[in-house]
């Protein structure tokens, strides 16, 4: 096969270049062995990841464009290669360095993706974020080695990078960036649609992310905030703009448009919706899922038939058969293999040698064992109505338990919150969305400063693990302390900032490589500060309890 591929490619250079699709002998170039040490590896590599992305495409609304994506990345390839622009690169020292420098990067980068699921599990979503950046940059290294002007199979155009970039719009979205970014999506919404409510001479005010009409309700959630619209019409953006529209100007035009019909879209969505509730209309369910499929159809029907306007009439572009096989240099493959095989070859470490989790044993009764019944002087009450939580936090066991009396002549209020996760049941990306700093505000709690986030507590003469503590103030100035802890594998998780990389590098080089582990969410809540309270006798049963999932002193 490889001596006829040579003989069929020698004699197609002998052809007039035509602007014909590619010949057989072009199809059959592509599997000499120079081409098959670039292409193999990157089709595997874009298998293992899409298999990787696959649980967050599906579980995740707002990924689910990402299915579409190994079609796209095809049909990109294959409209870059046919009628974008034939731009080769000059082979030589430069070409042989980017080649060499991607590849680097590619394998630190996979490096860090293995360290950052040493310490929070490979469902979290900066671990696949970062994951998802390995791979462009093979691709990109890759793309740099079939551009070369003495190989020619797939050249270095828009359109091959935005197949390339693609990728990164497919990736779960690192939890700080999403939390900054939903909320502030949520309070925007909100507000514009207070105002549009306000200049229809709807009476209507605002709490947190919440609308209060004559006599309804309405809450702008975190699927209601326009995250899943903007991802989705940002990824359409690009598309379209790599496969219809040609020239700097008419792409960028389409880029920056996208996002912003987004936003304007989901607004109207949400005005319309809060409208129909105001009018006495029951919006849940079908009006609510009815209005937001709609919304994603029309803005991608829009961005369509606008990229189809902004399109000259296309031409197939002149290229030249794949000399690959007849003689190019094999140094760029030889490096680019050897780079393949060291990716390939550290993956396997991640794969056989992590250190099975040694999974602490879960409540037999519920979580709701770990918090006391009753407390002599306390009156206690219990929270019923967490289950309506179930759905969004993956999870069941959920206990909440509010302690109330007087010290010092003052009232105390002493609230303590715990969930629970079987090992795999939730990514650790999703429990640690789920913390006050990104539910308390939408809910009208506003931060207060503090002198510090990470005080030192103390509780029967021992010193508690490393705990992240916030100061609210809800309606009526209500003031509010916070203190919480994830617990991931027996073991608390707190760091500087819950969303810092090298925080989460130090965690997995403290602690080694392990899989998946059960996780603990325990929050405590008081109007009081901790030093008027941590001596009752009721912390420290409280915290003799707790010790059972890993939140020992």
């Amino acid at each position: 096969m490889p001596h006829l591929a040579l003989a069929l490619t020698r004699r197609r250079r002998a052809l007039p270049v035509t602007n014909a699709l590619p010949s057989a002998s072009l199809r059959l170039a592509w599997f000499a062995p120079p081409l098959l040490w670039v292409v193999v590896p990157l089709a595997v590599f874009v298998l293992a990841v899409t298999l990787r992305l696959w649980p967050h495409w599906s579980h995740n609304p707002d990924l689910s464009h990402g299915f579409f994506m190994p079609l796209i990345f095809g049909l990109l390839l294959w409209e870059a290669r046919n009628h974008g622009t034939p731009r080769w690169l000059p082979a030589g020292r430069l070409h042989l360095a980017a080649v060499a420098s991607c590849l680097a990067l590619a394998l630190v980068t996979f490096a860090l993706t293995g360290l950052l699921a040493a310490s929070v599990g490979w469902s979290h979503a900066l671990v696949n974020f970062v994951l998802t950046a390995a791979l462009a940059a093979v691709l990109l290294a890759g793309l740099l080695v079939l551009s070369a002007d003495n190989v020619r199979a797939l050249p270095v155009n828009w359109i091959s990078l935005t197949a390339l970039s693609l990728w990164l719009l497919v990736a779960p979205i690192p939890p700080g960036t999403y939390a900054r970014l939903t909320l502030g999506l949520q309070n925007s919404v909100t507000s514009g649609v207070l105002s549009a409510l306000h200049l229809l001479g709807v009476p209507a005010r605002q709490q947190g992310n919440i609308i209060e009409l004559a006599s309804v309700s309405v809450g702008v959630e975190e699927a209601c905030s326009g995250i899943r619209s903007l991802l989705s019409c940002t990824y359409a953006g690009f598309f379209f703009a790599g496969w219809q529209v040609r020239g700097p100007g008419r792409r960028a035009f389409l880029i920056i448009l996208a996002p912003l019909l987004a936003v304007v879209m989901n607004f109207l969505r949400s005005l319309a919706l809060t409208l129909m509730a105001n009018a006495g209309i029951n919006i849940a369910g079908f009006w609510h899922d009815a209005t937001g499929f709609a919304i994603l159809g029309l803005t991608a029907v829009i961005l369509g038939v606008l990229a189809m306007q902004l399109s000259p009439a296309r031409e197939a572009v002149a290229t030249a058969a794949t000399p690959a096989a007849a003689g190019a240099s094999r140094t760029p493959f030889r490096i680019f293999g050897a780079g393949s095989a060291a990716i390939a070859a550290l993956a396997l470490f991640f794969l056989f040698f992590a250190r099975p989790a040694t999974v602490p044993a879960a409540p037999s009764a519920g979580v709701e064992t770990l918090l006391p019944t009753e407390a002599e002087g306390w009156q206690v009450n219990t929270t019923r109505d967490l289950y309506r939580f179930s759905e969004v936090l993956r999870t069941n066991q959920l206990a909440e338990r509010t302690y109330l009396r007087v010290i010092d002549g003052q009232p105390t209020q002493l609230t303590v919150y715990v969930a629970y996760w079987a090992a795999g049941q939730a990514p650790v990306s999703l429990v640690a969305s789920h913390t006050p700093d990104a539910c308390w505000p939408g809910s009208g709690w506003t931060v207060q400063p503090t002198a510090t986030t990470h005080p030192a507590l103390v509780v029967d003469g021992r010193s508690l693990p490393p705990v992240e503590y916030r100061a609210f103030r809800g309606p009526g100035e209500y003031p509010q302390h916070v203190w919480f802890w994830h617990v991931y594998n027996g073991r608390a998780i707190n760091y500087r900032d819950p969303y810092s990389v090298p925080a989460l590098l130090g965690l997995a080089l403290r602690y080694g490589f392990q899989r998946e582990g059960d996780q603990y969410f325990i929050r405590i809540s008081s109007n009081r500060p901790w030093e008027q309270f941590a001596s009752e006798p009721l912390v420290r049963e409280l915290f003799h309890r707790l010790a059972r999932t890993g939140l020992k002193p």
